[in-house]
């Protein structure tokens, strides 16, 4: 996927586009502090927003999120492929957290090797 970066890039574009932050976060119905925040990188590029920009504003998830296609699209298969992101970013949620788990796990065994591990060690 591409860096926040590039997305913060085109946030900027449509910002722009809506006639400033407030604007577009009427548009969007978020407060205008979650944008500015966003923008200025305090706060990581949510699937939120993307999702209420390609929604409600008809922006591309392509364009958005990649940087390439069409800016603007109107078709039945926005909201599908809004929905795939969606459901693709929870599971790499849901593997990171389960990695970190196993990470505290491995940590623990090292320092408190189990009776048989002392024995063949």
């Amino acid at each position: 996927m591409a860096t926040d970066e590039g997305i913060v890039k085109r946030l900027k574009i449509i910002v722009k586009e809506h006639g400033g932050q407030l604007a577009l976060a009427g548009a969007i119905g978020v407060d205008q502090g979650f944008i500015s925040k966003v923008i200025n990188k305090k706060q990581e590029v949510s699937y939120y927003l993307i999702r209420k920009l390609c929604f409600q504003l008809k922006y591309s998830p392509e364009w958005l999120i990649l940087g390439s296609g069409e800016k603007k699209i109107n078709k039945p298969e926005t909201a599908k492929l809004i929905t795939e992101i969606q459901m693709m970013r929870t599971e790499l949620d849901i593997l990171h957290a389960r990695m970190r788990a196993f990470e505290i796990e491995l940590a623990e065994v090292k320092q408190h090797p189990t009776s048989e591990q002392k024995k063949t060690g």
